[in-house]
């Protein structure tokens, strides 16, 4: 058997990660999550305070997104949430052969969506800002529509779909409108150029938002709201002791701690200061890399760059060589500035970069 001390000494901190969307907790969630690490809100009678920090860290994350008086529950991630905010739809709208309009660019949790839900998912095509074409969705809608899903930070690029638009077209045909913003939904609050994505927008109706991810509080940490009651109680079930809501029975407490006391502890300036730093370590990267003929495939809208190299996989694979965690996406280097990266590591790392790019043939 292997000695768990060894295993320890072989783990990774996320100091030279450029690949993940995840980062390390903040130290007053770890707190937070080490002091609640017993409690279940599977059952919110056996810990009715824990239900009352839920409903807190919810008003909070409604209130960056538009609603402060929005309903919800703290779930495991972006894929519970958007799982369920199909479940929804399909239960609200109630069609017989129920589907729903995703952008190409949308997470694979969508997929997963169709598999345990039975609802068809039909993917509109994105335009030349990577965006979706608002064109392709109307397209693609009929009668039996439930659900039109726009994506508020794209996994690979970042890209926040018209949102707007979108709201209109589900308007027009009676669906639901669903913004996975697993992402962004806790980076585009706080840049300086504002997008209209949110609760703001009439006609969104739910909003997922990972507390793990830019919130920094503790995994797994999502977050699934709804600006009316109505839709949030079509997910209800009934258990002899209580109305469930959620996908799974037993949810841990601690979660729920720790993304409140981060997002207590930050608040909205506390917030703007970290994506502030996140973006301007993403310029820096993009006019580092610009100085060696190395460009982006966008200019980043958040704190996610993808990079057009050519002998991709060599140069990622001499990057891993070195230590370099990142992510090859199609034919682009793709990378996410967290809040774990400082100037040093950016500034090492287009370095390592400029030689292996001038080394390969």
């Amino acid at each position: 058997m292997h000695d768990p001390r060894e295993l320890m000494r072989l783990h990774r901190g996320y100091e030279r990660v450029l690949s993940s969307m995840c980062t390390y907790p903040h130290p007053a969630a770890v707190r937070a999550h080490i002091d609640h690490i017993h409690t279940n809100l599977g059952d919110p009678n056996l810990f009715p305070e824990m239900a009352a920090l839920e409903r807190r860290a919810i008003a909070i994350l409604g209130s960056f997104l538009g609603a402060a008086d929005a309903v919800g529950y703290i779930t495991s991630g972006g894929t519970e949430s958007n799982i369920q905010a199909v479940r929804a739809s399909k239960l609200i709208c109630g069609a017989r052969k129920p589907n729903i309009v995703v952008p190409e660019s949308a997470h694979q949790s969508f997929e997963k969506a169709q598999d345990f839900t039975g609802v068809e998912v039909r993917q509109a095509r994105l335009d030349d800002r990577y965006a979706v074409d608002v064109s392709s969705v109307e397209e693609l809608i009929d009668e039996s529509t439930t659900c039109v899903v726009g994506i508020a930070g794209s996994t690979a690029l970042g890209v926040v779909d018209p949102i707007p638009a979108l709201a209109r077209v589900a308007y027009e045909n009676d669906a639901f409108l669903h913004v996975d913003a697993a992402f962004g939904g806790l980076v585009l609050p706080f840049l300086e150029k504002k997008y209209r994505f949110d609760f703001r927008v009439e006609g969104v109706r739910s909003i997922a938002v990972d507390p793990h991810k830019m919130g920094m509080s503790t995994i797994p940490s999502g977050g699934l709201l709804f600006k009316k009651p109505t839709d949030f109680d079509a997910l209800s079930t009934n258990t002899f002791y209580s109305v469930e809501r959620s996908m799974t029975g037993t949810r841990g407490g601690a979660s729920v701690a720790a993304t409140l006391a981060v997002l207590e502890h930050l608040g909205f300036e506390g917030y703007r200061d970290v994506v502030r730093e996140c973006m301007r370590l993403t310029n820096l990267c993009v006019e580092r890399a610009a100085e060696f003929g190395v460009y982006p495939v966008i200019t980043p809208v958040m704190n996610i760059v993808a990079f057009k190299l050519p002998n991709l996989q060599r140069v990622a694979l001499r990057l891993t060589a070195r230590g370099w965690r990142v992510s090859v996406m199609g034919s682009a280097l793709r990378l996410v500035i967290m809040p774990h990266i400082d100037e040093a590591t950016i500034l090492q790392f287009v370095d390592d970069l400029r030689e292996i790019v001038k080394a390969a043939p």
